[in-house]
């Protein structure tokens, strides 16, 4: 990690960089991140590294441990179902009750635009924040702020696993999203609502297929 040096808000530049360090997959499942370490590596104090844990803590990112420091969440195959489960419905709910104005699609389309040149360059981390944008767009669009910060929340944690899957999905989405607003700009929402329930549930299927091959290989090995 980088020392930070700008004189501003130092937890969320601490936030944002270790975010940061966690989506660039620099930070294994087992790996422990202490105050002290971050604190050093940062070159700032343990106080606004300390609520930048807990801020990721309240996202779902990590669990922190007293006396021991914080570490990634894991998921389990069930928690994975149940996560986009609950997102399929907020996302298709998102879509039904947006308000949808030149302003949100010229955005939307923005958006699409932005991910489509990170999948092309491979610029992990700006593509995974540009989804993120895109579906918090569409969730700002309704106006319902408890939507929004659910979503942004479920967004963060699903991110956490798809870190290590990002090739999986990555084109399919890009198309999904242009899909979406076309049918938007047509006017279609109950096309839009149907095309994000698909968007949302192939992620998931192709996810747990994945985790289901790389659970069957590592048992093979454990065999061998």
């Amino acid at each position: 990690m980088k020392k930070l040096r700008i004189p501003e808000n130092l937890t969320t530049l601490a936030y944002k960089t270790i975010k940061s360090y966690i989506w660039e997959g620099r930070l294994d499942q087992g790996a422990r991140l202490t105050e002290e370490f971050l604190a050093r590596q940062l070159g700032i104090s343990k106080s606004p590294v300390r609520e930048a844990l807990n801020r990721l803590e309240s996202e779902g990112l990590i669990r922190i441990e007293p006396r021991r420091g914080a570490f990634l969440r894991t998921f389990s195959m069930k928690e994975i179902a149940d996560l986009y489960d609950l997102r399929e419905a907020l996302e298709a709910h998102a879509v039904a009750t947006a308000k949808v104005v030149p302003e949100l699609l010229d955005k939307l389309r923005q958006s699409v635009e932005r991910s489509r040149r990170y999948m092309i360059s491979n610029d992990k981390l700006h593509y995974i924040n540009e989804d993120i944008h895109f579906h918090a767009l569409l969730a700002r669009a309704t106006g319902n702020e408890r939507l929004v910060e659910t979503l942004e929340n479920l967004q963060h944690q699903v991110w956490l696993f798809r870190r290590h899957t990002y090739d999986l999905s990555r084109s399919k989405a890009v198309a999904s999203h242009r899909a979406i607003v076309e049918a938007l700009e047509k006017g279609d929402k109950r096309r839009a609502e149907r095309l994000m329930r698909d968007h949302i549930s192939g992620v998931c299927q192709r996810l747990l297929a994945h985790f289901r091959e790389q659970g069957k290989a590592v048992a093979g090995a454990a065999r061998r």
